[in-house]
């Protein structure tokens, strides 16, 4: 995106400053932290807001950022369900978490992923993919049909700083390119869903599941 346009939405959504959110993104960029950054968590509180979800599963929270966009979305009955592999980041999780007044909304669960998602129950308002991007395919194909109908599912990094659109690409890591253009194929592909990928940041993809 261009930075000027990127700096004109930043200024639209500044009115959303808190102490924790100024604090999680002062961690990330003194850490260098991959995060969804400002543009694309209010969007993804407002695709939250606008389904009226109540329960989501994320493939991959880091230290909760994701997390605190879709608690504030939920509001105080709903419930998002964390996974991270890293204990610390758990930790720091639950200690930005706490100062916005959101640890109560979360579920914050240390493993893989995929094995956290397959043990828990029922359907999903939203599912929210964020793991390593050669993971893409598969936990499309995991979450499909643990969505309700008029759900959502919502994938970051789609874009891939542009890698996608290019037939010969320098990757990052063996294989990632490819697996996240298999994943948007697999998606925009699929007949029960409505499909859609905003540009912002990195590439955020929604898919909603049709009702029938």
């Amino acid at each position: 995106m261009n930075p000027e346009i990127e700096n004109y939405l930043g200024e639209l959504i500044s009115h959303l400053d808190s102490p924790a959110l100024i604090e999680m993104e002062s961690f990330a960029n003194k850490n260098n932290f991959p995060i969804v950054g400002r543009l694309a968590g209010s969007f993804i509180e407002t695709m939250a807001k606008a389904v009226q979800a109540q329960r989501v599963f994320e493939f991959g929270s880091g230290y909760g950022y994701s997390a605190y966009w879709f608690a504030r979305a939920l509001g105080p009955t709903g419930k998002v369900i964390c996974s991270e592999a890293d204990f610390l980041n758990r930790d720091r999780a639950e200690h930005f978490l706490t100062a916005a007044g959101l640890w109560d909304r979360v579920d914050f669960n240390v493993g893989m992923a995929q094995t956290i998602f397959s043990e828990a129950d029922g359907l999903f308002d939203i599912c929210y993919n964020d793991v390593d991007k050669g993971d893409y395919p598969e936990v499309w194909l995991m979450c499909k049909d643990r969505i309700r109908p008029g759900g959502l599912y919502i994938a970051d990094n789609v874009l891939w700083r542009g890698r996608v659109a290019v037939q010969h690409s320098v990757d990052v890591f063996p294989g990632w390119t490819q697996a996240i253009r298999q994943h948007n194929q697999l998606i925009f592909n699929d007949p029960d869903f409505d499909s859609f990928i905003n540009p912002i940041r990195d590439g955020v993809l929604v898919a909603r599941k049709k009702i029938a």
